[in-house]
C-alpha cells in the first residue's frame, strides 16, 4: 500500500522522479504529437519510464497528465476522464510492479490560456477545466496532486481550490521562476508563498526554467518567506539550442542539489533534460544519511504581510489604507456604482496610490445594485492596473467570499466583529482563503466605552480565530474611533484599547481616523494630530485619505522619526526640494467628512500636472495618453472619440497612442510594471484603435494600417501564449497580423507570405525539440525566394541561434517584436 504524502514529508527527503517529456521524447515521441495519447496508445512505454525512474530511487512519480486539460486535449479524440485514468493506471501498475510503498502523483501543468483580466478565460472557466482533471486522477487512485510549471498565481489558485473542493488528496504546488525571481507574469516568491501557504496547501517551491544553480536565489528566497516543506525541481542546466542538449550532467546535477540542503529543502527531483540516471545520482548523494534530513531548520516567524501577484506589503511598519474607494456620502460615486462606470473606481485607486498609499480599501455597498457582481469587477479590474494589495470591505459575506475567490494573493477582510454569527460567518472564509482580517471591537452590545472592555472583545476574535487555524499574523484588530465631538472621553479609552492590543496581544492594528473629526471644524487639523497620537500608541494600519498631504505626510514623518526610514530615504524622496503648500480640501458632503479630495469632481487617475509633464500634450491628447498609461478603456475609447471631432487620425494615432505603448514598453522591459499592466494598456490601445477604425469606415477613410505581419507557433509546438501577446502589441502598433495559430506546417507560412504580400514574418517556440521546425521553416521561406524579413522568438531560443538558422531578427520579448517591425515596415 501506497505511504502517505503528509507523513513522508515529515519523515525523510522525499525523493521525485525526472522529466517525463525528455524520455518520450527519447523513445521517438514526434513533434506536435499529444503525450496524453500514448497513456492508450502505448501504455507499455509509459510503465517502463516510471519503472525506471523508482528504480532509480524515486519516491514519488508523476503521472503522463501534465497537459491533460480540456483546452489542450480539445482535437484528441479522447475525453479527459480517459486520458487521466489512463495515466493514472500507468503509474500504478509501475509503481505496483516495483515499489508497492511509493506514491502516485497526478500531474497537472497550466490549462494555456490567460485568465482575466489579463487573457480572455474566467476565474470559474478555469476552475472547472482543473476540477474535471481533479476529479479523473482522484476517482483513477492518485495519491497526490502536483500543479506544476506555473507562472500565473491567479491560475494556481483556480486549479487549488479545485483540488480541495473536489478531492482530499494533498497538494504539491511548483511555479517556474526566471533569473529576476519574477513568473512570467511577473508573480513574486513571497508573493507564491504567502497565498499558497494560506491556501493550505502541503509543499511549494519551484520547477523547471533553470538548472540548480541558476535556482539558487529563488530558492532562497522561497524558503524565507514560508515554514511549508520546499520543493526544488530544476532542469540539468540550461539548453544549448544547437544541440538541443542541457549544460550539467547527473553528477554535476546531484552535486549542485546536495548544495541546496543547507536551506532545509525537503523534497528534490528533476525537470526537463533530466532521466533516471539524474535521479539515481541525486538519490544516492541523499541516502548517504539513510535519507534522514540532515538540515532540519527551525520554524521562522513569517513576518505579517499581504500581497499582490506582484507586490508584497509586510506589515512591519505603518502603512497607508486609502479610504477613498467607498460611496457612503459621496454623491457622484454613487452615481458611477449604478451606471457601472469602473473608470471611476480606478481613477480614485490610481490617485491614491501615486498620493502614497500602501493598500486600499474597496467598498462597492450601495442599496439598489448587485454588490456581489460589482465586488468581483472592481476587485479584477483594479488588480489589472494598480499593484497594492487590497482590503475586501463588506458587511455581507457572500460578497466577501467572491471577493476573495478571484483576488490574487493574500488580501485583507475588512472586516469581523465579536458577534457570534460574525464570528462564524466570517472566520471560515478567512481560513478557507487564506487572508489576513479585520476585526472590529464591537458586538451585540455596540462599541464598548472603556478600552478593557473593547481589549476582551479584540482577545475574544483572536481566540476564535486561532481555534480554526487562522496564523495570529493574519489577525488586525480595530479598536473604532468614536467622534470626539460627541465622545470626548472616548478618545482616550480608544487609545488606551489600541495600546493594549499592540502590547498585549502582539496583534497588528488598524484605524479609521477620520470619524475623530465629525461635526468639528477643522477636521484636517484634528485628524492630523489623532493620527499622530494613534501612531505614537502602536497603530499600524491607519485607514485614511492619502490624498490629504498633512495625513500623508504625518505617517511619513513618523516613520523618519521613529527610525522605520532609515536614513530617511522615503522622506527625502518625497520631499526634498519640494515647498510643501497645504491642499485646498473640497467635501462633496461635508457632513460626512471623508469624501475631501484635491482637484474637483472628476479626479482622472494619475494624470500629470503642468509641471510633470513631458509629453508635450495636453488637454484630451494628454487625457487619452494618461489613460493608455493606466489602463482606462472605457476613458480612452471617450477620449478618442471626443478627439477625432477636430483632431486627424493618423495625429491621435502617431502623436499619442504609439507614444503612450512605447512609454508602456519602456516599463515594461525596466521591471517596473507587468504584463498585467502591459495588456491591460494595450487593451485601452485596442479600443482606441476600434473608434478610429469606425471613424474611418463611417467617414469613407482607408483604416489606419502600417503592414501585415505574419505570426505562427512553428510545427511541433503546441504553445502559443507568447505569440498571442505579440499579436496584441502588433495590432496596438496599427500592423495587420495573420495569425495562423500553433503547430502550423512549413508550407503554411509560406503560402500565408505569398498569398498576402507580407513583408515580415514572426515565428515563435517555446521547446528545444521545435527548434529545427523553425529552421526549416525559414529554409523553406529562403528556398521560395520571399521578399521578407523572419524574426523569431521564444524562451529558449538565443540571438546566436537566431543567427545561426539566417532569422533577420531576434525578438527577446514582445515589445522587442514592436521596434522590429518598426524597422521593416515604418
Amino acid at each position: 500500500m501506497a505511504r502517505d504524502f503528509r507523513e513522508l514529508l515529515k519523515r525523510d527527503y522525499v525523493i521525485l522522479d525526472g522529466a517525463m517529456g525528455t524520455m518520450l521524447q527519447a523513445a521517438g515521441m514526434k513533434m506536435g504529437e499529444t503525450p496524453e495519447m500514448l497513456n492508450i496508445t502505448h501504455p507499455e512505454l509509459l510503465v517502463s519510464i516510471h519503472e525506471q525512474y523508482l528504480n532509480a530511487g524515486s519516491d514519488v512519480i508523476y503521472a503522463n497528465t501534465f497537459g491533460g486539460n480540456a483546452y489542450k486535449l480539445e482535437e484528441c479524440g479522447h475525453s479527459v476522464d480517459e486520458l487521466v485514468t489512463a495515466g493514472i493506471k500507468n503509474a500504478i501498475t509501475a509503481r505496483d510492479n516495483v515499489k508497492p510503498e511509493a506514491l502516485v502523483a497526478l500531474d497537472v501543468g497550466p490549462i494555456g490560456q490567460l485568465l482575466e483580466p489579463t487573457g480572455t478565460l474566467s476565474f470559474e472557466e478555469a476552475y472547472e477545466m482543473y476540477a474535471e482533471v481533479v476529479k479523473a486522477g482522484s476517482n483513477a487512485g492518485a495519491d497526490l496532486v502536483v500543479f506544476e510549471t506555473m507562472t500565473d498565481l491567479l491560475d494556481v489558485k483556480a486549479a487549488v481550490l479545485a483540488a480541495k473542493e473536489n478531492s482530499d488528496l494533498p497538494i504539491m504546488c511548483t511555479m517556474t521562476f526566471e533569473m529576476n525571481k519574477r513568473t512570467f507574469t511577473g508573480c513574486m516568491v513571497p508573493s507564491m508563498a504567502l497565498t499558497l501557504e494560506g491556501l493550505g496547501v502541503d509543499a511549494i517551491g519551484v520547477n523547471c526554467s533553470l538548472g540548480p544553480k541558476e535556482l539558487e536565489p529563488v530558492i532562497e528566497e522561497v524558503t524565507k518567506w514560508t515554514n511549508l516543506p520546499v520543493v526544488v525541481k530544476p532542469n540539468a542546466g540550461l539548453p544549448d539550442p544547437q544541440t538541443n542538449e542541457y549544460n550539467v550532467g547527473p553528477k554535476d546535477f546531484a552535486e549542485f542539489m546536495k548544495d541546496l540542503r543547507k536551506y532545509g529543502i525537503r523534497v528534490f527531483g528533476g525537470c526537463c533534460g533530466t532521466n533516471p540516471e539524474f535521479i539515481k545520482e541525486l538519490s544516492d548523494m541523499l541516502k548517504e544519511n539513510g535519507n534522514a534530513i540532515v538540515n532540519e531548520l527551525p520554524q521562522k516567524v513569517i513576518p505579517a504581510a499581504v500581497c499582490s501577484a506582484t507586490k508584497v506589503v509586510p506589515i512591519d511598519q505603518p502603512r497607508i489604507i486609502g479610504e477613498r474607494i467607498n460611496p457612503t456620502g459621496k454623491k457622484i460615486f454613487q452615481e458611477a456604482l449604478r451606471k457601472g462606470d469602473i473608470d471611476y473606481i480606478l481613477n480614485q485607486a490610481l490617485e491614491q496610490v501615486q498620493a502614497g498609499a500602501d493598500i486600499l480599501d474597496v467598498n462597492v455597498g450601495l442599496p439598489g445594485i448587485d454588490e456581489r457582481e460589482m465586488m468581483i469587477t472592481a476587485v479584477k479590474s483594479l488588480q489589472s492596473v494598480v499593484d497594492v494589495p487590497l482590503q475586501l470591505d463588506s458587511t455581507i459575506p457572500e460578497v466577501l467570499e467572491a471577493a476573495l475567490r478571484v483576488y490574487n494573493g493574500k488580501p485583507i477582510v475588512n472586516s469581523v466583529n465579536g458577534e457570534e454569527e460574525s464570528l462564524k460567518n466570517v472566520l471560515p472564509l478567512v481560513k478557507k482563503y487564506g487572508a489576513s482580517v479585520v476585526g472590529l471591537t464591537l458586538d451585540k452590545n455596540g462599541i464598548p466605552k472603556k478600552a478593557e472592555d473593547r481589549f476582551a472583545i479584540a482577545k475574544k476574535i483572536l481566540d476564535a480565530a486561532l481555534a480554526i487555524g487562522i496564523p495570529k499574523e493574519n489577525v488586525y484588530i480595530d479598536c473604532l474611533t468614536l467622534t470626539a465631538s460627541a465622545e470626548q472621553d472616548g478618545v482616550v479609552e480608544t487609545l488606551k484599547a489600541l495600546h493594549r492590543v499592540k502590547t498585549e496581544l502582539g496583534l497588528k492594528t488598524v484605524l479609521g481616523v477620520s470619524n475623530i473629526s465629525f461635526g468639528l471644524p477643522n477636521r484636517v487639523l484634528v485628524n492630523h494630530i489623532f493620527l499622530t497620537m494613534a501612531l505614537e500608541n502602536g497603530l499600524d494600519l491607519p485607514i485614511i485619505n492619502p490624498n490629504i498631504e498633512e495625513m500623508t505626510g504625518a505617517v511619513r514623518a513618523y516613520k523618519l522619526l521613529a527610525g522605520f526610514d532609515k536614513n530617511s530615504v522615503d522622506f527625502i524622496k518625497h520631499y526634498a526640494g519640494k515647498q510643501i503648500v497645504p491642499k485646498i480640501v473640497i467635501s462633496e458632503n461635508k457632513s460626512a467628512g471623508t469624501d475631501t479630495k484635491s482637484g474637483t469632481d472628476g479626479a482622472k487617475g494619475i494624470q500629470q500636472s503642468a509641471s510633470d509633464n513631458d509629453t508635450g500634450l495636453e488637454g484630451d491628447k494628454l487625457a487619452l495618453y494618461n489613460a493608455v498609461l493606466n489602463g482606462l478603456k472605457n476613458e480612452g475609447a471617450d477620449c478618442t472619440a471626443k478627439l477625432l471631432e477636430n483632431t486627424d487620425s493618423m495625429e491621435v494615432v502617431n502623436e499619442v497612442l504609439i507614444p503612450a505603448l512605447d512609454k508602456i514598453g519602456e516599463e515594461f522591459e525596466k521591471g517596473t510594471l507587468f504584463l498585467p499592466q502591459l495588456i491591460m494598456s494595450a487593451s485601452v490601445a485596442q479600443a482606441a484603435f476600434e473608434v478610429i477604425r469606425k471613424f474611418m469606415i463611417k467617414s469613407d477613410a482607408a483604416p489606419v494600417s502600417k503592414g501585415k505581419i505574419v505570426i505562427a507557433t512553428v510545427k511541433g509546438d503546441v504553445h502559443d501564449i507568447g505569440k498571442n501577446i505579440v499579436k496584441v502589441l502588433l495590432e496596438n502598433y496599427g500592423y495587420d497580423v495573420i495569425d495562423l495559430g500553433k503547430d502550423v506546417p512549413y508550407q503554411a507560412v509560406v503560402d500565408a507570405v505569398k498569398e498576402n504580400d507580407v513583408k515580415l514574418v514572426g515565428l515563435s517556440a517555446l521547446m528545444t525539440t521545435t527548434l529545427v521546425s523553425m529552421k526549416e521553416t525559414i529554409e523553406l521561406l529562403h528556398e521560395n525566394n520571399l521578399d521578407c524579413k523572419v524574426m523569431v522568438g521564444g524562451a529558449v531560443l538565443t540571438p546566436e541561434y537566431a543567427k545561426e538558422i539566417h532569422a533577420d531578427f531576434y525578438a527577446k520579448d514582445a515589445k522587442e517584436s514592436v521596434d522590429i517591425a518598426k524597422r521593416v515596415l515604418g
